[in-house]
């Protein structure tokens, strides 16, 4: 076998207890948890929004957005459900770049993975004990979901890992909303396939037990646009695409037929600043149509403290390391117009 083993890793009950979630904590998530749910039950009417960096790449940057986002909630409450995205991992077409800080707690330092296990549990734990939100972030590993478990309030399957039967299993035996991407070639049948076995029960090994899940009711749906065989991109997030999705919905008999747009991805062709476009369309669309009102819960953007990107080592606070993103202040006057449109 061509791998070294360098070193066995903490166990999550091990983690869990050198830096256990505050009782208080504990009673901002499950509150957490029964807004998001309701949204996609359909006993809340809120738009939900999953917005935040296209990657976590230092605590403190982090926080004071997670923290801004706060007092952007208590404005937008009457309409609005936030979840922050705080994306510890970060999948790679290549394998090449930034892996997130579960891989490197500093984007300067070589990986270290023990230390990104304890940095990115810290991380969300702060999160909740100074905003008060449990966040939402991708499970690209499901063996190590069991790290954050009880500080998550939404989990993503990323684009590349749909197709992933581990992913699927994991994700039935999870009690938050799961979203399943299309894929990055844009085959919604794989992505439908994803929710189906997702909402079964299942048996079959995770962490070396033998688990049984009961199925996840809550998974669904996330639009990202996507990429052709000639290497151009494409938009699913147009009135047709959603009324597409809404027939696929109905032939298929899964229980809570929901979508979230990702405005940016292939939707936008990753100029972050069509975003604010993308999710007024979305808005638009559901005004036009009965069902897509009732498939479409919310979108997920990613916006950052400053516009854009850069390169890992320019330094520059709050700008994101990987793909651009909205900054705060259109990120707020985008908040704040949603709100006014979301009826």
């Amino acid at each position: 076998m061509n791998m070294i083993f360098k070193r066995k890793l903490l166990i999550p009950k091990e983690v869990k207890e050198m830096y256990p979630i505050s009782p208080e904590g504990a009673l901002a998530k499950r509150g957490n948890d029964a807004r998001i749910q309701a949204v996609f039950t359909g006993e809340s009417d809120k738009l939900l929004l999953v917005i935040g960096p296209c990657s976590a790449d230092r605590e403190d940057a982090v926080i004071e957005y997670v923290s801004r986002l706060r007092g952007l909630q208590e404005r937008v409450a009457d309409k609005i459900v936030i979840v922050p995205r705080i994306y510890t991992n970060k999948p790679r077409t290549t394998g090449a770049g930034y892996k997130g800080m579960l891989h490197q707690p500093n984007p300067q330092e070589h990986s270290d993975m023990l230390r990104g296990l304890i940095s990115i549990r810290k991380l969300h734990m702060l999160a909740i004990n100074e905003s008060g939100f449990s966040c939402a972030d991708e499970m690209l590993y499901p063996e190590h979901h069991r790290f954050l478990d009880d500080l998550l309030s939404y989990v993503a399957v990323g684009a590349r890992s749909v197709e992933d039967q581990q992913h699927r299993m994991t994700a039935s035996g999870l009690d938050v909303p799961v979203g399943m991407k299309n894929p990055t070639g844009g085959n919604l049948s794989v992505m439908m396939n994803a929710i189906r076995a997702a909402q079964a029960g299942h048996t079959f090994i995770y962490r070396n037990w033998e688990v049984e899940s009961k199925g996840n009711p809550l998974t669904h749906a996330i639009l990202r646009g996507y990429i052709d065989s000639h290497g151009i991109t494409h938009p699913n997030y147009h009135y047709e695409d959603l009324a597409h999705l809404y027939e696929l919905y109905a032939q298929s008999g899964l229980v809570n037929p929901s979508v979230l747009v990702d405005t940016n991805h292939c939707n936008s062709g990753k100029r972050y600043d069509e975003q604010v476009r993308i999710a007024k369309e979305v808005l638009h669309s559901t005004r036009h149509s009965t069902e897509i009102h009732a498939l479409v819960k919310g979108l997920m953007i990613e916006s950052y403290l400053e516009d854009g990107c850069q390169k890992p080592g320019e330094g520059v606070y709050g700008k994101s390391i990987t793909d651009p993103c909205l900054g705060w202040e259109k990120t707020e006057r985008l908040v704040l117009d949603l709100a006014d449109l979301w009826v």
